[in-house]
């Protein structure tokens, strides 16, 4: 049946998977896509939307290397907001509502029509391995396909178990089945497993709600987009979301269930997402707040099915109902399936390199929640990575992988590979030290370039990013060159509450004012004939402003960046024998040896490593 090698097999078709196959097989490598049921193809199993704080950079990021992440989020938008434009341009973030249907149906197009990418339907129960080297993949029904490289984005499915309150069940996602097998398998060739849980809130049906006792929550006033391609576009017109609130009587109703509930009376074991606590979690953990907020989200453009965000709960069904009733707006509400809590096995990504493959099999690659995170564009971003190096290696070409300053996904992997993790890591601004450089609005700057030598980021892609880039620098050179009088902005600095200027001054200097934006300096007829004449578009004006006030940040991070990279330069010896280095503590020699660092800047992130410990190191290297 299958009598090729493929270049790269992957496992899996979620967020990580699309990714992966998407890579792989752009990159010219034949790639086989294997999943469970292919209807199901980049399916949002939990909230229906993406991007949000710190995962909107990774979106942009995974656009600007030439993934297919942020195309479909502007495809399938319902509605877009940025978040946190109130604070600095670092935390800017973008965000869609997504039509749920639409956005899996746009994957599943944009695949079909890539080019060396096969599809499969059936589950994968063990891998092929000869001599420590991965050489396929076995499937439930016993078929045996040969491959190169193999990427795991197993997801949730791995040995899933589904909890409504004291009843449980097999299943990778609802009305799905779980996958078995992989994990003894893996466990049996020496890889450390664990158990993590996850959850979802109940979806409803949205004719039932009264909207007019909500608060409404609307997107924003001029919508951006995702990709910076110009093939996609912002929104129109959009749908709006809703909020309400929990209260003193809700939290009564829910705790009347606890001594049903599965994360209370022990059946629940694993760790979950810490940052997305389930309802009864909020109400037990922070038991002196009467209510919590609930947003009401539209599934899409015309179904009536509505996620409850915030209300998620592994809570028996008759509990949730009781209780969700007694939402304001909920009254009459109807249900079209209960929330529930999903257990299901992870690998501590510890075991992995920066390329994401394993130490202990040549040619095996994880990705996504097999790695312990949580959230579609975590997922995303890792599979983009998987899937590139998979291919990578298959050609023989040195392995591609992104520093913390340069890209979120790289602090992602780093944290994951160096740190490990216990519970679902979910990214946040202030997991990166460099995010003044990271922002989402340079994402194209950092990324397109390197996108593009890998052959997946097009030429349209990189010469619409150097024009980019070459409008903003000259227009933020415009401001550092051109003077203005004081008769000229006088007027703009007082309607602000600025200190006027009593002589000629340097427009950048006026510009950099906190106060002052660039709809105060078009004020100043030269700024405004400028950006008439050379035709600039609302993202090189943004691009130039956050050049312009941030100057002295950017520049200070570069300067730090800088830093990092000289030590990352310092390289450790592959299997390096630590144990010669009497001097260091027994503490850093176990995680360094475990861990495998593979330059002086990893090693220093190293939980239980000392800058004394890297002293030691440093000293012997220099020998």
């Amino acid at each position: 049946m299958f009598n090729e090698v493929y270049d790269v097999i992957v496992v899996g078709a979620g967020h990580a998977g699309s990714e992966a196959a998407a890579a792989a097989a752009n990159m010219g490598s034949k790639t086989l896509l294997i999943t469970m049921n292919l209807q199901n193809i980049a399916q949002m199993s939990c909230n229906p939307a993406m991007g949000g704080i710190a995962k909107g950079q990774i979106v942009r990021e995974i656009d600007a290397l030439g993934g297919y992440s942020g195309i479909v989020s502007d495809t399938s938008a319902i509605q877009f907001k940025m978040l946190n434009k109130s604070k600095g341009p670092a935390m800017w973030s973008p965000r869609v509502q997504s039509d749920r249907m639409r956005f899996a149906e746009d994957w599943r197009l944009l695949l079909e029509k890539t080019p060396n990418l096969d599809f499969y339907q059936e589950m994968v129960s063990g891998l092929l391995i000869e001599k420590n080297n991965i050489v396929g993949v076995k499937t439930s029904l016993g078929i045996e396909v040969k491959a190169k490289t193999v990427v795991l984005t197993n997801g949730t499915f791995l040995n899933g178990l589904i909890h409504i309150g004291d009843k449980n069940f097999g299943g990778g996602r609802a009305g799905e089945r779980a996958a078995t097998g992989i994990t003894e398998e893996l466990i049996e060739l020496g890889f450390d497993s664990g158990r993590m849980k996850t959850g979802t809130p109940p979806r409803v049906d949205g004719r039932s709600l009264d909207y007019s006792v909500m608060i409404e929550q609307p997107g924003d006033d001029n919508p951006e987009k995702f990709s910076y391609l110009d093939f996609t576009h912002p929104l129109k017109e959009q749908r709006s979301c809703h909020m309400t609130y929990t209260s003193p009587e809700v939290h009564d109703l829910l705790r009347e269930g606890f001594d049903r509930s599965p994360m209370f009376n022990g059946r629940i074991k694993s760790v979950g997402p810490r940052y997305c606590p389930s309802i009864e979690d909020k109400i037990n953990r922070f038991a002196d707040k009467d209510r919590h907020q609930l947003f009401v989200e539209p599934e899409g453009w015309n179904t009536v099915e509505v996620y409850v965000n915030g209300f998620s709960t592994s809570l028996p069904e008759d509990v949730q109902f009781n209780a969700l009733k007694s939402v304001k707006g909920f009254e009459n509400v109807k249900f079209f399936r209960p929330g529930y809590a999903i257990e299901y096995d992870y690998f501590p990504p510890t075991q992995l390199k920066h390329t994401l493959e394993t130490k202990l099999i040549d040619g095996l690659f994880f990705a996504g929640q097999i790695n312990g995170t949580t959230g579609y564009e975590e997922a995303a971003s890792q599979g983009l990575m998987a899937g590139i190096n998979a291919s990578l290696k298959v050609q023989e070409k040195e392995a591609f992988t992104l520093k913390r300053n340069e890209a979120y996904i790289g602090v992602l992997i780093d944290d994951l590979i160096t740190k490990g993790t216990e519970e679902p890591y979910r990214m946040f601004t202030s997991r990166a030290e460099y995010r003044t450089l990271l922002r989402q609005d340079n994402a194209d700057f950092r990324l397109t370039p390197k996108g593009y030598e890998l052959g997946l980021a097009s030429e349209r892609r990189l010469r619409r990013m150097e024009e980019k880039q070459s409008k903003s620098n000259a227009f933020v050179q415009f401001f550092k060159d051109t003077s203005v009088k004081p008769d000229e902005i006088n007027a703009v600095l007082e309607s602000k509450n600025s200190a006027k200027v009593k002589q000629q001054d340097k427009m950048f200097k006026l510009y950099a004012r906190p106060n002052i934006t660039i709809d105060d300096m078009r004020k100043v007829e030269v700024v405004d004939k400028y950006i008439t004449a050379n035709n600039l578009d609302t993202e090189v004006i943004e691009q130039a402003e956050i050049q312009v006030k941030y100057a002295g940040y950017i520049e200070k991070e570069k300067n730090n960046a800088d830093k990092l990279s000289r030590l990352e330069n310092v390289k450790i010896p592959e299997n390096f024998d630590y144990s010669k280095l009497k001097s260091m503590s027994m503490e850093a020699r176990q995680k360094l040896k475990e861990i495998q660092p593979v330059t002086i800047s990893q090693a220093s992130r190293i939980s239980g490593v000392s800058p004394n410990d890297i002293s030691v190191l440093l000293v012997y290297l220099g020998r």
